[in-house]
């Protein structure tokens, strides 16, 4: 497994990634007392969440470039994984799956979700996204989001729904279940390209994120039974500041 390459200050980062994963001293949320507004606030750790300047997610209509970005996917079919993290819904994958983003090889680990979205285009936040986490050999982390719209039922969520449990969970493999990531994928891999951070405490910069700019569908039923699991979970938009953000050609 990827885990046993990578150092252990890396594994700490990769905790964090999906919500509800990181040891606060208070822990966090998205209501009034603990929410993305007070999560600087909930522990020294935290202290980027509120004074970082290259914080995700962002508006993708700000780009102030655009380009073809080099983006390849190689995802395998591998052992259905899936927890419920008490925030979020994910599902881990097993080593073999990988994105190359400007010759740099990405492997992938998990995907978790958001109700609604969290990066927005002009304002509008799509009613799911995913977030494809991966991470280089060497540490660095690079995300590819991809953003549901309601339509047909998509087959793979369809799995994760099935196997997740209805409160918080560890993880669990499904016996003789398999799930390919592509399928929740769209067919164009074009996508906003910049720097940011993670989108939950402690918020660390430094995340290589990748933002489809083409949808998928997933069925209304299949869009509620994620919210009911989880809750809206979507940090607000932050200020892009100083950044190069890429918007496809």
């Amino acid at each position: 497994m990827i885990f046993r390459k990578i150092s252990g200050a890396f594994l700490v980062a990769l905790i964090t990634t999906g919500p509800a994963l990181a040891e606060d001293h208070k822990p966090y949320g998205y209501g009034p007392d603990n929410g993305p507004e007070k999560w600087g606030q909930l522990a020294d750790k935290n202290a980027l969440c509120e004074r970082g300047d290259m914080q995700s997610p962002i508006d993708l209509a700000g780009a102030n470039a655009k380009g073809s970005v080099a983006l390849s996917v190689n995802y395998r079919a591998g052992p259905l994984t899936v927890s419920n993290k008490g925030l979020t819904v994910q599902a881990d994958f097993a080593a073999g799956s990988s994105m190359t983003s400007g010759g740099t090889m990405f492997n992938l680990i998990q995907i978790h979700f958001h109700t609604p979205s969290e990066h927005a285009i002009s304002g509008k936040r799509y009613p799911l996204t995913g977030h494809f986490v991966h991470a280089t050999e060497g540490g660095k982390l690079g995300v590819l989001g991809v953003m549901f719209e309601e339509g047909a039922a998509n087959a793979e969520l369809a799995k994760i729904l099935a196997a997740a449990s209805a409160g918080k969970s560890e993880p669990a493999t499904v016996s003789g279940q398999m799930i390919d990531p592509n399928g929740m994928l769209p067919a164009d891999r074009s996508v906003y390209r910049y720097m940011g951070s993670l989108t939950t405490p402690p918020c660390s910069e430094g995340v290589n994120w990748h933002v489809l700019q083409n949808p998928i569908t997933a069925s209304a039923e299949q869009i509620a039974a994620f919210g009911k699991l989880m809750g809206e979970n979507a940090r607000p938009v932050r200020a892009l500041n100083n950044r190069l953000l890429v918007a496809p050609e």
